[in-house]
């Protein structure tokens, strides 16, 4: 590892919020520490969500009774990146159909478009974001304005969402349903790992030199990636070190940490030799295509350390075009990740 603190490389910490701060109602272990911390250190935060279902003051709400003051303007929401995006492609005044909550429809109204409730009122745009009480009328409904000529527009396609209670369905289910009619389409999307998030998130929030940080690879570093911001994913969500061994380079992060506050602490650093890498105190090998581990794994960072040499070694000789040698037995001992 580096001396000095991850985050004293960047003017800007972004974090995604399901599975990030919170798991449901409930912040994540060392969140609200985390964040305090990192202001104290004079860290600009905002907070950035793919969940289109509730609006900004209703979030910061919540992230000040789990301990994590703040206020509308710290967050920044895919219905608000969808209704930027609408009123970019659309006549001031337009009709659109939303089929999700009132907090995206309040979204389409502050950009100067008009939300209408079902397809009679002849919409020109479709627009989707999550809504946990949505209905199937109105996912028919949906479907015959598209037909009937509408652009289709989303929020974003995330197909779970992490909750207290375990993974939940995200709004790409409601998104597949109606794209089983359209099999050859996809609608516009606003959310990650798509652009228009992360840049309405810059733009809205300021910093030349952000990192993001989020639990999902498709999505958080994939983003990330998409607008060339550096990127760190942690475990305390949706993907682990199985998905990151098999990560396509555009989903790989920058960094790794348990949880955010891995931002207040040196980054991680490989050295490489040959067919041999080492982080801090592992070193990882391959020979005839069996993979060798040094290293103590008694604490959590330890394992990180091993993880992050292992991942080096695999994604070399993966992006020169071998195979890769087989982890699992690796993996198996790092019993404090998942």
């Amino acid at each position: 590892m580096t001396s000095a603190a991850l985050c004293d490389t960047y003017d800007c910490a972004l974090f995604d919020l399901d599975g990030v701060v919170y798991l449901g109602p409930e912040p994540v272990e060392g969140a609200p520490d985390g964040i305090g911390a990192l202001r104290d250190r004079g860290v600009r935060v905002g907070f950035v969500t793919n969940n289109a279902a509730r609006p900004p003051r209703v979030v910061s709400d919540q992230l000040t009774r789990i301990g994590i003051p703040s206020e509308a303007t710290d967050i920044v929401t895919s219905a608000q990146a969808a209704a930027a995006m609408l009123r970019d492609s659309l006549d001031p005044g337009a009709k659109v159909l939303v089929v999700g909550t009132q907090a995206l429809a309040d979204e389409v109204s502050a950009v100067g478009l008009t939300p209408v409730p079902d397809r009679s009122a002849q919409p020109v745009a479709v627009v989707q974001g999550y809504d946990p009480d949505m209905t199937w009328p109105r996912v028919t409904d949906a479907v015959h304005a598209i037909q009937a000529g509408a652009e289709w527009y989303a929020s974003n396609l995330d197909p779970t969402r992490p909750t207290d209670l375990g993974l939940e369905p995200g709004v790409g289910s409601q998104i597949a349903a109606i794209g089983c009619c359209f099999p050859e389409r996809i609608p516009e999307v606003a959310g990650k790992p798509y652009p228009p998030l992360l840049r309405e998130t810059i733009r809205r929030l300021g910093g030349e030199h952000p990192i993001f940080v989020g639990d999902r690879l498709d999505t958080d570093i994939e983003g990330a990636r998409r607008v060339d911001m550096a990127s760190m994913l942690v475990f305390t969500g949706a993907h682990g070190m199985y998905d990151l061994v098999d990560a396509d380079p555009i989903q790989r992060p920058d960094h790794i940490g348990y949880d955010l506050r891995a931002l207040l602490h040196p980054s991680r650093v490989v050295s490489r030799s040959g067919n041999q890498v080492s982080c801090a105190g592992a070193t990882v090998s391959v020979d005839g295509g069996v993979l060798t581990l040094n290293a103590p794994l008694i604490t959590r960072d330890e394992q990180l350390d091993a993880l992050w040499a292992v991942l080096a070694l695999v994604w070399q000789i993966r992006d020169a075009g071998g195979a890769g040698p087989d982890v699992a037995a690796v993996l198996q001992e790092f019993t404090l990740l998942h």
